[in-house]
């Protein structure tokens, strides 16, 4: 076993119950657990992200020597343990975002504890007491080599939500599986694994990597697309060369997704874009038509809607992303086509009120178009210009619609005022009067219905 100190340095001592900063509390948990003559040790992520100078999103310390009630027990010194997860189950203390879990007996060591971990890097332990770091399986080796290796290749196939979460790690920390990792991997069935899980893997490395299509790409590699079959579907489909020269839909699509990548903001449009990215073409696998030379693709928007619905929903995604990935998917052309044709200010307003109904925005939507008009390889793309999308944008903010749509002017009160009753007359004068408003921009609520009336 190696064992090295200090790179995160000494941690401090925490007063039970009542600090809250995750250093500290590990820290005063490990010098607890030390008293019962257990041993906690920081596992996991946040030891490689230590080394890599990556801040860590996971907090996990493994406590060797008692049992998952024994731990519970120990933990009420500092508030009350919640257990959480069903194939490895772990604790939680309110106010700590750290789980804490055991080995799979208390007799193990660290070394022989660690095998049941997915990947090498994944595999070392830091004492937070002494700072000691211990790498029984070569985890660093493999940081610096930038390989992914199965920690215990007998114990890889314990949770085959693996195979998912090689491709999400090697997009994430820009490194690639070896050999014997990919063959693993392939011999995973996702089936068997909730599709919660599923969603969650492909939310973290949409959200977090900046060449998402490593993903991808390893679970085409690991045969793993299958599991997906609209993604699947994308495989071979041609493209027009004058609009496509990068390749069939598949290879559009990952450039696409890596584009989207690079237009995040950090903010809850984030996971949309990046769904809508990946989905927009997912109509052209049934709507792509060949005749000779002749390629074309007509309605792959509308087409691509339920596409898109089966496969989000497929992983039990949020209904509200659902829904507003179908409507990028639906609308994506229109950033590219409503400058060259004859859309005018009503055109624009429509399309603005029909994405804010799906809880989207113009702007929104011209990233989605953005990333599809660059995640390829013509000359516009290569020039990393899209001037039609931006005229789309000039002229959306010029009427006020870019973030928002346009809310109805004239409401049911305005009518009633007027004598109007409510009846069938009623929603048509309604509709008469957003068509109004959508086409002068008028705001005057009576103008509007002196001139629909």
């Amino acid at each position: 076993m190696v064992v090295e100190r200090g790179i995160y340095g000494s941690l401090g001592t925490m007063p039970p119950k009542t600090q809250r900063d995750p250093a500290d509390a590990i820290a005063a948990i490990a010098q607890h657990m030390a008293r019962t003559g257990c041993r906690a040790l920081i596992v996991g992520g946040s030891v490689r992200d230590g080394f890599l100078g990556r801040p860590s999103r996971d907090r996990d310390v493994e406590v060797l020597g008692c049992t998952l009630d024994q731990l519970a027990e120990y933990l009420t010194e500092f508030g009350h343990p919640i257990r959480m997860g069903q194939s490895f189950e772990s604790l939680r203390l309110p106010g700590l975002d750290i789980d804490f879990a055991v080995a799979e007996s208390p007799d193990l060591d660290f070394p022989e504890a660690a095998r049941r971990r997915d990947l090498s890097i994944n595999s070392m332990g830091m004492d937070p007491l002494t700072g000691e770091i211990l790498d029984p399986h070569g985890g660093r080796r493999d940081l610096a080599r930038g390989v992914l290796r199965a920690t215990d290749p007998a114990r890889f196939g314990d949770d085959p939500l693996r195979a998912l979460r090689v491709a999400r790690i090697a997009a994430e920390l820009e490194m690639q599986p070896d050999d014997e990792l990919i063959g693993l991997s392939a011999r995973q069935d996702l089936s068997t694994v909730a599709r919660e899980r599923i969603f969650d893997e492909f939310r973290k490395f949409l959200l977090r990597a900046a060449a998402p299509s490593t993903a991808f790409r390893i679970l085409e590699k690991t045969e793993q697309l299958v599991h997906f079959p609209q993604l699947d579907a994308l495989r071979g489909v041609p493209q027009d060369t004058r609009w496509h020269p990068e390749g069939d839909v598949w290879v559009h699509t990952l450039m696409v997704v890596d584009e989207a990548a690079a237009l995040r903001r950090g903010d809850e449009d984030d996971l949309a874009l990046m769904f809508g990215a990946l989905c927009h073409d997912m109509g052209k696998p049934e709507g792509t038509q060949q005749q000779g030379e002749q390629i074309s693709a007509r309605g792959h928007e509308a087409l691509g809607i339920e596409a898109s619905v089966a496969f989000l929903e497929g992983m039990r995604a949020p209904a509200r992303l659902v829904r507003k990935v179908a409507g990028l998917v639906e609308h994506h052309l229109a950033p590219a086509l409503y400058p060259r044709g004859s859309a005018g200010p009503r055109g624009y307003r429509r399309l603005a009120r029909r994405l804010e109904a799906a809880q989207l925005s113009m702007e929104l939507l011209a990233r989605v178009a953005r990333a599809d008009h660059l995640g390829r390889t013509t000359e516009e793309a290569l020039a990393r210009v899209f001037p039609d999308g931006d005229r789309f944008l000039e002229a959306a903010r010029a009427l006020g619609v870019a973030e928002n749509g346009e809310v109805d002017i004239v409401q049911g009160r305005h009518l009633m005022k007027r004598g109007i009753s409510p009846g069938p007359e009623f929603a048509e004068v309604l509709e008469r009067c957003r068509g109004y408003q959508e086409e002068t921009g008028e705001t005057d609520p009576e103008k509007i219905l002196d001139r629909v009336l």
